[in-house]
């Protein structure tokens, strides 16, 4: 370490302990002797604290990352871009970001902390060393500034400080945590503490608010939204940012909407309203204009239904126009997930105890506990908390402390009036906007209104081309050895001592059981038949060892029919083969589970319909959160034994039987990179859109369907609303859906370039490799290149990565840099001139105004996997269509999403360059009408990119 001067601030004193030691001093910054380090594709620039700059080989920096610490940004990255996971205790500039400015982002770049601490922007790989050094300072100081003079009680620090950074700063350091010096410097505490702060530092949740009880909210009322009065909200809500006014084609988007605002005059059928808004109409204001208003008229809930976070925090920051103190947005909007999106405050008291005696947790565990008391909801899959953080500090450290196995102890868990989840789920029955993801909605649809049994009656789903892709994923049965080892989690616990933090059925219901026979009779029935799923070490049995019962038995089975019949069995990626013919003996030891299964399901219902029957015996003597908590724990026994139980016993009945039309059923083994992470039996519904239909559609009175995409691109205007009533399930709603198209106002002609480059070979991919390379050096960076297969991204950022470095464009992969999707748009809208590689995850997540995206290269025309399920789905749909055309539509829709991403406000332009020189013509309805469509080679395309992306200086 160096010292740095002191940061003096009147009133910090230095006071001996009882042994003569300081324990407090003047703050002071006190930065780490040690080089900064930036990896490029070209080497490694480390700059010595002397000031000295080398431009090392990978090789020899790895090698001397294994001997000395460094100052860097996101270690695991460096990691992995040196290809060595051995490293010394280095200085991550992101673990001290998390732990100054707990719950507030940065990108976690050089460029993104400097930027974030509103320092200059480097401008090459020495600036950015030199950066991460600025940046430690500046964060230490921020810290040295913030913090107040202290006593000995840890009184003193910020009004908004719900955690102590010297006691948890001090934990961290015990266990050898590097900036534990420059961090306690800092805070005017250099050899620490003391009075046990370090050991109740941690301890966080005893500082966060509680909820209180209060008395059930009554059912919303019927009173319409007539459109004038979506007109006149829309104007408010667009008038609270800038006085600008609403475009004539929102405030027609808006009166549209409002039909889903009205009575419903039949059971069971629904106000539907399909809406297509193009990009730039504005439909997120447009439909919260009549959504906020329904809301306040009749005192209930609107719930806003998105596909992806990113537009769920888009909706969230656009409802900061209604209401801008957020103490009153706090009531009356609330973001919801799933549980398992979410900080478990038990699971955080029981790994910051496993800390105390495991130091390997005490940095993780540390900078969690600085996040869960600044956090705003506890929301770990957006929200505030950094994604990059689950990366560095491991994904067992972070989204594991959530609960994600089904394991809530509810009000018999110590935290339960601290918890983020009960106040996420009370604060949605009085909220005006909940806006939740489309998952949530559809599962607590089929359960019957999941946490609180409380089921919304009017739905915005925004991003609607997604719905058939999210009640395909809900409404799906799987057979596999994972789902079953997590169901023997949630019915057993924890079995290895040490392994798990899980929580077992028995300890969930214990207490609420006490001494009831029936019930205590019921939950040894369970622990019996459970022994049947799969334990420790399932996956080496299944492979080839001594199976452990009927279920392994059957899955070793699965797994041989697989293998003998599934083509490109040596390859990296996951297999599948059809059902039938059934392999010699696998109907028996189908069979044979079935019954097994039986004796699993019976005890799961009769447990949960005892737990209904102590509720009414117990009527008069059961506390309102005890009440809730039985009722939630028998809904799950009836949907464990029901939904998943039961579901894989008719999956296994078919094998001897038939499966029915409705369903598809194959045999698969899935794997990531190369190694087997599954096997099993796989169950889909042909067409998905039924259960939701059945579900969401029978339970609302007002549903509305919207996207920039819904309809198809044939140009039959009748036909391509028959695919959007196909995709959405409104086809099986019953009552006819109101029909609303409101067209972009961009000009696309003049804004965008579609080439198709027709001299590039798909299936050489050197040949694909020199075309993106050329294309993102011609648009000086800010493209993004989409691949339909993971092998050919890594192909392709293994030969261009340096050149394009060398040119100064950053370049980022999906699937190479470590990070999630989220954080790696993040960075690319962050750094103007950078590109991304991804795949279909990346093309529907991104939302990049400006230059940042300007170029979107796609390695070929992006057909459908030619899967069963998808073979399936190609038979019904053609065959209910009447016509031959659902590759066509799938096709059709991920062009437009692609191409929908490149104009995204009014000054945007961008080119859009298909490397398939076998682009049908049938498919250009993917691109807006006036859209001129060139088929070019390679040169060419470089020329029109670099002409029509160049600076306003340069001729076109």
């Amino acid at each position: 370490m160096s010292e740095i001067v002191p940061f003096r601030r009147p009133g910090a004193a230095t006071v001996p302990d009882a042994a003569g030691a300081l324990r407090t001093a003047p703050p002071s910054l006190l930065l780490p002797d040690a080089p900064a380090i930036v990896v490029g594709a070209r080497g490694v620039t480390w700059v010595t604290p002397d000031g000295e700059v080398d431009l090392l080989p990978h090789d020899e920096a790895a090698w001397r990352l294994r001997h000395q610490n460094v100052i860097l940004a996101h270690a695991r990255a460096v990691g992995r871009r040196l290809r060595t996971d051995r490293m010394a205790d280095p200085f991550d500039l992101l673990e001290l970001y998390a732990f100054v400015r707990p719950a507030r982002f940065c990108l976690p770049t050089p460029k993104g902390l400097a930027d974030a601490l509103g320092l200059p922007a480097p401008g090459d790989p020495e600036a950015e060393a030199l950066s991460l050094i600025d940046s430690a300072r500046a964060l230490l100081s921020e810290l040295a500034g913030n913090n107040q003079p202290e006593d000995g009680a840890g009184r003193g620090r910020q009004p908004h400080e719900r955690s102590d950074p010297a006691g948890i700063g001090w934990f961290m350091g015990q266990a050898g945590w590097p900036w534990t010096p420059s961090v306690m410097a800092a805070l005017g505490l250099p050899h620490g503490p003391g009075d046990g702060r370090a050991r109740r530092g941690p301890m966080v949740w005893n500082h966060l608010k509680e909820w209180q009880a209060e008395a059930p909210e009554p059912p919303p009322g019927h009173v319409p939204v007539e459109p004038a009065e979506a007109r006149w909200r829309l104007a408010e809500l667009v008038g609270s940012g800038h006085g600008v006014e609403p475009r004539p084609q929102q405030a027609d988007y808006a009166s549209a909407v409002s039909t889903a605002f009205t009575p419903r005059d039949e059971q069971g059928v629904p106000n539907i309203v399909l809406a297509e808004a193009g990009t730039g109409v504005g439909k997120t204001l447009g439909y919260l204009a009549p959504a906020t208003l329904w809301a306040e008229k009749n005192n209930g809930p609107v719930w806003i239904s998105t596909y992806t976070r990113q537009l769920q925090q888009q909706i969230d920051k656009e409802l900061d126009r209604l209401h801008p103190d957020p103490s009153v947005k706090a009531r009356r909007v609330v973001v919801r997930k799933g549980r398992e999106n979410y900080l478990c405050l038990l699971n955080l008291e029981e790994a910051a105890n496993i800390a105390h005696t495991q130091p390997a947790y005490a940095t993780a565990i540390g900078l969690m506990a600085r996040w869960a008391a600044a956090t705003r909801d506890g929301d770990m899959a957006g929200g505030d908390f950094p994604g990059w953080l689950v990366d560095v500090l491991g994904k067992g450290r972070t989204l594991g402390l959530a609960d994600r196995r089904g394991e809530c102890v509810y009000n018999a868990c110590s935290h339960y009036t601290r918890c983020f989840i009960e106040k996420s789920v009370r604060r949605a029955r009085k909220a005006d906007i909940v806006v939740a993801n489309h998952a949530l909605v559809m599962v607590q649809a089929a359960l019957g209104g999941g946490d609180d049994a409380y089921i919304p009656t009017r739905y915005v789903f925004d991003e609607g081309h997604h719905v058939f892709d999210a009640a395909d994923s809900a409404f799906a049965g799987h057979l596999t050895a994972a789902e079953a080892a997590e169901l023997r989690r949630w019915l057993l616990g924890a079995e290895v001592s040490g392994r798990s933090r899980a929580r077992g059925l028995q300890r969930r219901v214990e207490d609420l059981v006490g001494g009831d026979k029936v019930a205590l009779e019921q939950l040894q029935e369970i622990r019996q038949a459970a022994q049947i799923l799969p334990g420790e070490a399932w996956a080496q049995r299944i492979h080839g060892g001594e199976v452990k019962g009927p279920l392994e038995a059957f899955l070793a089975g699965v797994r041989a029919q697989v293998l003998a019949r599934a083509p490109g069995v040596d390859n990296p990626y996951s297999l599948e083969t059809e059902c039938r013919p059934v392999a010699e003996g696998l109907v028996d030891l189908a069979l044979d589970l079935d019954a097994a299964l039986l004796k699993l399901a019976m005890p799961l219902e009769k447990l949960a319909d005892r737990l209904k029957e102590m509720l009414e015996e117990e009527a008069d003597e059961l506390e309102a959160e005890t009440r809730r908590r039985m009722d939630s724990i028998a809904r799950a026994l009836k949907r464990r034994a029901q939904n998943e139980v039961t579901g894989w016993r008719l999956m296994l009945q078919s094998l001897k039987d038939e499966t029915p039309r409705k369903f598809v059923d194959w045999f698969g083994i899935e794997r990531i990179d190369g190694r087997d992470f599954d096997t099993g039996m796989y169950r889909h519904w042909v067409d998905p859109t039924i259960p939701f239909a059945d579900t969401v559609g029978t339970a609302a009175h007002g549903l509305v369907l919207t996207s920039a995409t819904l309809t198809d691109g044939t140009g039959d205007v009748e036909q391509d609303w028959r695919a959007a009533h196909l995709r959405t399930g409104t086809v099986h709603m019953g009552g006819a859906a109101l029909r609303a198209a409101v067209p972009s106002p961009f000009d696309y002609a003049s804004q965008t370039r579609v080439l198709i480059v027709n001299d590039v070979r798909k299936d050489d991919l050197g040949q694909v490799a020199s075309a993106y390379r050329e294309l993102f050096l011609a648009a000086g960076g800010g493209g993004l290149g989409l691949f339909t297969a993971i092998q050919r991204l890594r192909g392709v950022h293994e030969r261009i990565a340096e050149p394009l470095e060398e040119a100064g464009i950053p370049l980022l992969a999906q699937h190479l840099d470590g990070m999630d999707v989220p954080t790696l748009v993040d960075i690319f809208r962050g750094e103007e001139d950078a590109c991304l590689l991804g795949t279909d995850a990346v093309r529907d997540g991104v939302d990049v105004p400006g230059r940042s995206l300007r170029l979107i290269v796609f390695d070929r025309v992006p057909w459908p996997r030619p899967d069963i399920l998808h073979k399936a789905r190609r038979n019904y749909f053609d065959k209910v269509a009447g016509r031959k055309g659902f590759d066509d539509m799938i096709t059709r829709l991920r062009l437009r999403q692609a191409f929908g991403r490149l104009v995204r406000r009014a000054d945007d332009q961008g080119v859009f360059v298909l490397l398939d020189p076998m682009m049908p013509s049938r498919l250009l309805g993917a691109f807006p009408e006036g859209v001129e469509v060139r088929k070019v080679g390679l040169a060419e395309a470089v020329k029109v990119t670099r002409g029509f992306l160049a600076p306003d200086d340069t001729a076109r």
